[in-house]
């Protein structure tokens, strides 16, 4: 039987090894089926396929005095070629974006922009760096064959280091800056744009200038210090020993940098020295530019024209002239002078008046300024070119792209330890417009702390930082928080945790400046009250119901207080020894203790400490002030003790204090759930605010302003359409005119008439009228000058004089108008009765009565 048993399982095994290799079988056939097709890499943007149809002629081709400029620019390089034939090739007249040979100095397009944040030099080159996308030359040794238009470069959002060159540089010229577009050689990291090594311009701190110390002058009857009687040798084998172990730690420090620098050195660059790079120099003298410097557009970093990452220029430009460096740069650019008027340093293409002038010493200049010069200027005016005008439209950067900044509204860079991240306004719906994540390894894998900042919301937080150790989050507010909150400091959302709150004291009434809570305390700064109350520090126990807290907020239902202590700066309007410093109040305890600031020559201060005790006893007795209640310390053996009447109301006043100061506590709780409530909403809606200015996204004030176009357009075709229909008032009073008879149309037409009769005649008699009462008020005032000439005042005949030259005055204008009137009111008439008449609801009534 057992063998029979072992037959059967292994007649089992084998079928399910049968079963699972024809399921194999089959997977595999299925899989098989399954095919993936590697797509092909994303081509590179090509230039030659962009759309120049619409491109100005400017573009396509050249002005007569734009090619006899390449011609000279060809004799220049064959010059230079034939001088220098261990030179690199001059970048001269690169192609256009329509294949056309142009200068480069004609491609600068200098403009001031309309928006203030691109009028100074940081602003220009971080608004190149940010809205262009980078792209890497095709030959990392030689000049691109080249070299778009700026606008072109703008419209298409990206660009190689020539192209970022030649805006950043038309943008500051335009702003008033001596910018020049450079062509030499810069190091690995600067040409592919590589980041990873530097640190983060955010994390840089800002270099504190230290003071020297102010020696205070010596007094000649100044007290002598007590002597030392510290053993000198002692103290210099302690200042020795000191001074070891501090030089160990830096020698020790020293090694972990150079071990740090060691593995963070990147390798070497079999082309150092080779990479062809384009950047921006910018000269001192103009916009008060103290010193000469470089930018470099990819990044919008400024740098010293002795930078070790610059390695050396062929030649510079800008949209006058064209200049070579004769300078040797076997150590880099550190021993460059960039005077251009100097032409032993710098060969220029174009001879021209405005040329930089030579930078000579005061004894040179002198010399010069006697001789006589005019044959010399004169010479050089005759032979001079003037560099024609820029081919390029003007730069136009509108404020929808201005706002946009970088491509698809977001950039990301990496730097040294951390990532920067950037969106444009209005791009996330919580307002985020820049994102620092920093990290605690090279790898960029452990996250050691986020910073995020936020623009145009309504809740005015304008940062966050977490972190990510610590799980501390901290917000920062700009003013106009609806609580006057600056800052908020806390693990989490969670009321009675421990977190920091700090406000804009000048918006609150209380000044509070700051407040700090934990469980267990509450500490609470001011500034700027009328008390001089600055300091308050609240103990609490421990709560008997907690669960009760989170639904009700009572009074009743508070914390137990167990101590309220407050520090007040000094009243100088008060004597010392009752200007309170410090006051406790022992709750638990039942007690209250004052000290008071300390009077001049003394060293110690008055104290006082009040003993509270029931106002009645067991007995149901009331309880009296007793000397034992109060203990107190007075500073100065001559001043008299308080009677126990003055004790016994300050101790009155002191407990009504003690309920106020409970009252302030509990709604100083009250404050925090309520800003806590607030936060939590106001972190769910993550509201924006819109400019009432910005007609692109505010939706309501373009509602609001497409309403009142219409009303008021309506309101002038109705106004219209009641001017022009002079029968409405008759045609009211006849009813139905869908059947006009003959008859009614000359009665209507009758009516109109005479009534346009009678108004006509009504004006003229109320001219008359006015006319009228002015002559008679004038003959009663002659009248009464008549019989009171003689009892005048001088002050009265001036008056009355005044009186009858306005009264003429209007006399005359009331016959003027009444002759007019007259004279036009038949025109009007015979008006009025061929327009009835050439009327379409009367016209076929009345044209066998005309």
């Amino acid at each position: 039987m057992e063998v029979l048993r072992e037959h059967e399982e292994e007649e089992e095994e084998e079928k399910k090894v049968f079963v699972i290799s024809n399921e194999l079988q089959d997977l595999e056939d299925k899989l098989s089926k399954i095919q993936v097709h590697i797509p092909n890499v994303v081509p590179e943007f090509d230039w030659s396929s962009i759309d120049t149809s619409q491109l100005p002629a400017s573009y396509k081709t050249n002005s007569a005095k734009e090619q006899m400029l390449l011609q000279l620019a060809d004799n220049f390089h064959r010059q230079y070629a034939h001088l220098c034939p261990d030179r690199q090739p001059l970048f001269l007249h690169p192609l256009n974006e329509c294949g056309v040979e142009k200068f480069v100095s004609t491609t600068v397009r200098p403009t001031l922009q309309p928006y203030p944040e691109l009028y100074n030099w940081d602003g220009c080159a971080q608004f190149v760096s940010d809205y262009l996308t980078m792209e890497p030359l095709s030959s990392p040794i030689t000049p691109p064959s080249y070299l778009p238009s700026p606008t072109t470069t703008l419209k298409y959002q990206r660009g190689n280091c020539f192209g970022f060159s030649v805006l950043l540089c038309s943008l500051l010229i335009g702003a008033g800056y001596d910018a020049y577009c450079v062509n030499g050689y810069a190091t690995r990291e600067i040409c592919m744009m590589d980041e990873t090594r530097e640190v983060c311009p955010l994390l840089e701190k800002s270099k504190k200038v230290l003071k020297e110390p102010v020696k205070e002058k010596v007094k000649k009857y100044a007290v002598k210090p007590p002597r030392d009687l510290r053993s000198k040798f002692e103290l210099q084998q302690v200042a020795k020993k000191e001074a070891d172990i501090e030089a160990a730690q830096k020698k020790k420090q020293k090694e972990e940098e150079e071990r740090v620098m060691e593995a963070e050195k990147p390798k070497p660059d079999p082309l150092y020295g080779l990479r062809v790079h384009a950047w921006v120099l910018v000269l001192s003298g103009k916009r008060e530019v103290p010193e000469s410097f470089f930018i470099d557009p990819f990044t919008a970093h400024s740098y010293s024209t002795t930078d070790d990452h610059f390695l050396g220029i062929e030649s510079i430009w800008n949209h006058k002239n064209y200049w070579v460096n004769v300078q040797d740069c076997w150590n880099g650019c550190k021993d460059l002078t960039f005077d251009l008027g100097d032409p032993v340093r710098w060969e220029f293409m174009l001879l021209g008046t405005d040329k930089p002038l030579l930078l000579l010493p005061e004894e040179e200049e002198e010399e010069l300024a006697d001789e006589d010069l005019d044959d010399f200027d004169k010479e050089e005016e005759e032979k001079g070119f003037d560099m024609p005008s820029s081919w390029v439209d003007l730069i136009q950067i509108s404020r929808k792209e201005f706002e946009t900044r970088c491509p698809q509204g977001k950039k990301v860079i990496q730097y040294k330890n951390a990532k920067l991240e950037k969106w444009a306004p209005y791009l996330n719906s919580n307002g985020m417009v820049k994102r620092l994540t920093i990290y605690e390894d090279p790898e960029c894998f452990r996250v050691l702390e986020v910073k995020d900042w936020f623009e145009n919301r309504e809740d005015m937080m304008n940062m966050r930082q977490l972190n990510k150790k610590t799980e501390v989050t901290t917000e920062y507010f700009s003013p106009g928080h609806i609580q006057g909150l600056k800052a908020h400091t806390y693990k989490t959302m969670e009321p009675e945790t421990e977190r920091t709150m700090e406000f804009y004291s000048e918006t609150r009434v209380d000044g509070l400046q700051k407040r700090v809570e934990n469980a267990k305390e509450m500490t609470e700064y001011f500034e700027g009250r009328s008390d001089f109350l600055h300091y308050r520090h609240t103990m609490f126990g421990r709560r008997i119901k907690r669960a009760q807290m989170l639904l009700i907020n009572t009074e009743s239902n508070a914390r137990p207080i167990v101590q309220i202590k407050e520090q007040f700066h000094r009243n100088s309007e008060k004597p010392a020894d009752e200007d309170v410093a410090e006051r406790i109040f022992m709750i638990l305890e039942g007690r209250i203790m004052l000290t008071y600031h300390c009077k001049d020559d003394y060293i110690t201060a008055s104290k006082k400490e009040f003993i509270k005790q029931k106002d009645v006893d067991n007995k149901g007795n009331k309880i009296i002030m007793t000397s034992d209640m109060c203990i107190s310390y007075q500073v100065g053996s001559c001043v008299k003790n308080k009677k126990l009447l003055h004790l016994y109301e300050m101790m009155l006043k002191l407990m009504e204090a003690e309920k106020q100061l409970k009252h302030q506590v509990w709604e100083s709780e009250t404050e925090v759930l309520e800003i806590l409530k607030i936060r939590e909403e106001e972190a769910a809606a993550s509201k924006l605010t819109v400019s009432m200015y910005d007609t692109e996204r505010n939706e309501k004030s373009k509602q609001q302003r497409e309403t009142m176009e219409r009303l008021m357009q309506e309101e002038r075709q109705r106004q219209v359409e009641q001017d022009l229909d002079y029968l409405a008032p008759f045609l009211i009073q006849m009813g139905s005119t869908e059947k006009m008879s003959k008859w009614q149309a000359l009665r209507l037409k009758e009516d109109c008439l005479n009534d346009f009769k009678h108004r006509l005649i009504d004006k003229a008699n109320l001219i008359q009228a006015r006319f009228e009462k002015e002559t008679q008020e004038l003959q009663k005032k002659q009248q009464w000058y008549q019989q009171n000439q003689l009892s005048m005042t001088l002050e009265d005949e001036d008056a009355y004089l005044m009186y009858c030259s306005d009264t003429m005055f209007c006399i005359r204008i009331l016959e003027i108008r009444l002759n007019r009137h007259k004279e036009m009111a038949p025109q009007k008439y015979i008006e009025l009765e061929e327009k009835l008449c050439k009327d379409p609801r009367l016209a076929e009534y009345l044209k066998f009565n005309v």
